[in-house]
């Protein structure tokens, strides 16, 4: 469930349903989520790799991941294994959690991209939802993007009608890292 809707995205626009769909404001908002929420501090760990042996996976995450006994797990992105899970050990290394199944066993299988182990409610959605500067960053980068793909040329112009510059790249999270400093997570390119 998106952090904003495609109502306050619309509000802030200042268009109609009959011009833009809500699918196409979801659209838009989803990909200005998955330009920020990553950044965010969550319960959530990349997964490299998995293999099972004897009703038990192994998960390797990307980087230590601070998943505890008894913590329900939702694997998201790594195929045959996606479902939620209890952690049943997080002490095999620093970088591996295991939980239990009844899958086959299997030899360790890469995954390519990464899927995602997150821990049930933790998502960056289950934590950021109503947080005012969250919100406003979000809509921030949602009226950007909109503004890119429906500008002519993808450029915007000023009331002048002067252009400016294409306003989508590495400046565009920078013009909300004032609002999202508060909860970036710093174990990752944030630092």
């Amino acid at each position: 469930m998106p952090i904003i809707t495609a109502q306050q995205l619309r509000d802030v626009l200042g268009v109609s349903d009959s011009l833009f769909s809500d699918a196409y404001l979801d659209q838009v908002i989803a990909s200005a989520e998955q330009t920020i929420l990553p950044m965010l501090t969550q319960y959530q760990s990349s997964v490299a790799s998995y293999s099972i042996t004897n009703g038990v996976i192994s998960l390797t995450t990307i980087r230590p991941n601070y998943f505890v006994v008894g913590q329900d797990v939702v694997i998201t992105g790594c195929g045959a294994v996606d479902d939620t899970y209890t952690v049943t050990d997080n002490r095999v290394a620093p970088y591996v959690f295991t939980v239990a199944t009844n899958l086959a066993d299997s030899i360790t299988i890469p995954i390519i991209p990464a899927g995602f182990a997150t821990l049930d409610g933790g998502s960056a959605e289950a934590i950021y939802s109503g947080v005012a500067p969250i919100e406003s960053a979000l809509l921030v980068v949602s009226v950007e993007i909109f503004q890119s793909v429906t500008a002519p040329g993808n450029m915007t112009a000023n009331e002048n009608f002067n252009p400016s510059p294409f306003v989508l790249g590495r400046s565009l999270q920078n013009r909300v890292i004032s609002l999202l400093s508060p909860f970036l997570d710093v174990e990752t390119i944030c630092q």
